[in-house]
This record gives C-alpha cells, sequence and structure tokens, in this order.
C-alpha cells in the first residue's frame, strides 16, 4: 500500500474515517476549512507575541532572567497537561466544540493576562490561553481525519500552513502594532485577543451536526487493548516531538534578545524571528505532501537538523552579520513541527489510533520539552552570554535527528502494540 493512499480500517475503527452516507454539505466543509485555518492562525500568536516585548514585559513584572526562562517553559508544561484531556473531552463533548471553547479560551487569556498585574496573574493568563491551544494542537490532526478523511496530507499542510502565518504574523506586527497603539506592551499583546474572537464563529454552525456529537464518532480513544506504551515507534515519535518543540520555544521565547543583545533594533529582531516562522508557511504545505508520498521519513530529518546546525553555528560565530541567513536556517529547522504531524497521521492505520498517538505524542513531547527554554535562561544568566545556551540547542539536535529517524520508519503502532 502507499502511504498516500486511504487505509483500509477494521469495522471497530470505521466510523472515524468514513462519512455518513449522507455526508456533510459542502457548505459546511467549507466554513470548516475556515475554522481550522482560523484556529490554526491563533495556535502560536500567544507565544510568539511575547518574544519582541520579553524586554519589556521582564521589566514591567520586574522579572529575573530565571523567572523569563519559567514563563518560556509553561507553554510546554500546560500543552503537555492539558494536551492528555483533549480525547476525553472530545468524547464527551465532541471535537469541534472542544476547539470552539479553546478558541474561546485564548481569546479571554490574552485579554486579560496583561491587565492583571503581576507575574503569578500574567503567568494564569497565559496558561488559561495555553489551555486552549494545547486541546486544540492534539485535535487538529482528529477533526482533519473525521471530516477530510481523503484529504489528510492536504489540510494537515493547509492548517500547518496557517499555523506558521500566524506565528510569523505576531512575531513580526507585535512590535509595530504596539508602537501604533500607544507604545504599552499591555495593549500589544492583548490585541491579538480579536483574532481568537473571529475564530470562534465557524465553529458553531458544526456543533449540530451529528459527526460532532459526543460518542464514538466524535473521535474516542482507541480500545485498552492497544496499549501504545508498548511501541517503540510512539517513543520515538514522542521523543523527536518533544524535542522539535523545545527548539521552537526556545527560538520563539529567545532569539529576539539573541539579535538584541548583538546590538540589532527590538523591531528588527522581532522581524528576523518572524522570517523564521514564516519560513514554515511554504514548507508547512509542501513537507507533509512530500513525506506521505516517502516510505520513511528519515531522509526529510536529516535536512532539518542539517539546517538547524549551520543556522546555531551561524548564531555562535556571527549573530548580527548573518542574522538573516541564520534566521532563515533555524526557520527550516522549525519545520520539523508539520514533518511530526504528518508521521502521526502514517504512524497508524486507524482513525482510534491517530486520536491515541496524537494525544501521547504531543503531550509527552510536551512534557519532555519543558526544561529545555528554562534552561537556556539560567545558563544565560549565570554566564552572561549566550555561548552556552545556543551549544545546548546546538546539542539537542543530535538525540532529536535519531529520534526522527527511527519515528520516520515504514511502520505502525497497531503492528507493534
Amino acid at each position: 500500500m502507499r502511504h498516500d493512499e486511504t487505509p483500509t480500517l477494521s469495522p471497530a475503527a470505521a466510523p472515524l474515517r468514513t462519512p455518513p452516507a449522507d455526508g456533510p454539505s459542502p457548505w459546511l466543509l467549507r466554513i470548516l476549512v475556515a475554522g481550522l485555518v482560523l484556529t490554526a492562525l491563533n495556535l502560536r500568536p500567544a507565544i510568539t507575541s511575547l518574544g519582541p516585548l520579553l524586554e519589556e514585559v521582564r521589566d514591567g513584572l520586574h522579572m529575573s532572567g530565571s523567572v523569563a526562562g519559567v514563563l518560556t517553559s509553561v507553554p510546554p508544561l500546560c500543552f503537555a497537561v492539558f494536551g492528555f484531556t483533549a480525547p476525553r473531552l472530545a468524547r464527551r463533548f465532541g471535537p469541534s466544540a472542544v476547539v470552539c471553547a479553546g478558541m474561546a479560551a485564548i481569546a479571554a487569556g490574552l485579554l486579560i493576562r496583561p491587565f492583571v498585574g503581576g507575574t503569578a496573574g500574567f503567568l494564569a493568563a497565559s496558561a488559561l490561553a495555553l489551555m486552549g491551544i494545547a486541546v486544540s494542537n492534539v485535535l487538529m490532526p482528529v477533526i482533519v481525519k473525521r471530516w477530510f478523511p481523503d484529504r489528510v496530507g492536504t489540510m494537515t499542510g493547509l492548517y500547518s500552513m496557517a499555523l506558521a502565518l500566524g506565528t510569523a504574523l505576531a512575531a513580526a506586527l507585535t512590535v509595530p502594532v504596539t508602537d501604533a497603539l500607544g507604545g504599552s506592551w499591555k495593549t500589544g499583546l492583548a490585541v491579538w485577543a480579536v483574532l481568537a474572537v473571529v475564530a470562534v464563529v465557524p465553529w458553531i454552525p458544526s456543533l449540530k451536526d451529528r459527526r460532532n456529537t459526543a460518542g464514538p464518532a466524535a473521535g474516542t480513544p482507541a480500545p485498552p487493548a492497544l496499549r501504545i506504551t508498548r511501541s517503540r515507534t510512539s517513543w520515538a515519535l514522542a521523543c523527536f516531538f518533544g524535542l522539535q518543540a523545545t527548539a521552537a520555544y526556545i527560538t520563539m521565547g529567545w532569539m529576539p534578545q539573541i539579535f538584541r543583545d548583538a546590538g540589532i533594533p527590538a523591531g528588527t529582531a522581532g522581524v528576523l524571528l518572524a522570517v523564521t516562522m514564516a519560513m514554515g508557511v511554504p514548507l508547512a504545505f509542501v513537507i507533509p505532501r512530500v513525506a506521505t508520498r516517502l516510505r520513511t521519513q528519515g531522509p526529510i530529518v536529516l535536512v532539518l537538523s542539517g539546517c538547524g546546525l549551520l543556522g546555531y553555528a551561524g548564531l555562535y560565530l556571527a549573530p548580527a552579520g548573518g542574522a538573516w541567513l541564520w534566521a532563515l536556517l533555524l526557520g527550516i529547522a522549525n519545520c520539523a513541527f508539520p514533518l511530526a504531524l504528518t508521521m502521526i497521521g502514517m504512524r497508524s492505520r486507524t482513525g482510534a489510533g491517530v486520536v491515541r498517538l496524537s494525544a501521547f505524542a504531543q503531550s509527552t513531547g510536551y512534557l519532555l520539552s519543558i526544561p529545555g527554554p528554562l534552561l537556556v535562561g539560567v545558563l544565560y544568566q549565570h554566564s552572561g552570554g549566550w555561548g552556552l545556551p545556543i551549544a545546548l540547542m546546538a546539542g539537542l539536535l543530535v538525540p532529536q535527528t535519531v529520534a526522527g529517524v527511527l519515528a520516520g520508519r515504514d511502520r505502525t503502532i497497531e503492528d507493534e502494540c
């Protein structure tokens, strides 16, 4: 069987992949495509809008470097904790309802976090927004497989591209928007809540469709007999996901500061981060389509890791002199994320298995990624420079590459379990 073909499912799993006979109406599918795109646009601005203003936020809230490191570690912690709840919530309320609620949580968190006062309130409001992001992260592959079973690669590429676009826009526009709105970092961060409010709307029509009702058709986890922790591929994919997430959140949280410390203005540093994130816009659409046509995805992993090593070497040797090139290379390396999402869909034969694998790989992976941004903050504060943090980033690419090659082998978790 070719990887770009839709696999045949067992009768128990068929409801997750085979649409009902009447099928969804074309207008509802178009609205769902809009919902996927708008949701994906909201899955990173809560994080990348903070990076360009991190110095102002630290000054305003009187944060030390270590506390700022904790702040950059909050996203993977929330993704790990709340991601595990996504399959249960989808089983009870339906995946579209959970994503709709997730967008509302993002809007509320982004709106209130700059104004609650104090570091604790800022972290709590950030956690609310990140909770909405976490459940949506896990359920995006589930919704794609439920509503678009014959276009998994295309739809995965589409929402991965939108995710990268939202990431880049937040990084590039936060400083100019802040300046345009009076120069307050609080207003500059809160304005991104508007995008999340818009993303709530497309999910409302799907809430009444019976394919989104709670129960087995809503995307339940695989039966207990499928013990996903016994699969080596599951663990390899979780490790690959966690290590690429570590690199991504270190980049989003600290790369603007690296450039600013090298003498680059804050606005330009934000644009450089945007360039890094923008590389994912075209590549996030191309990589899933290429990956589904290969028997193994190891070669793609090697190319991405090679670009990452070159980018880190450049940051260490000449952070200002070759800033634009390093931003491009690290942007290519960060496209390990859409590759990981694609492999989640390819490493299971059933829709139920994809739900379990998505929750396990993403939640476990984000749990593994928690120490990275925090450790970078500690090393930066105690060493007084970026040499040790950059060496750490480059060193983590080695196990990431090994895990990615193992996760990209031509096998499924059902075979291993």
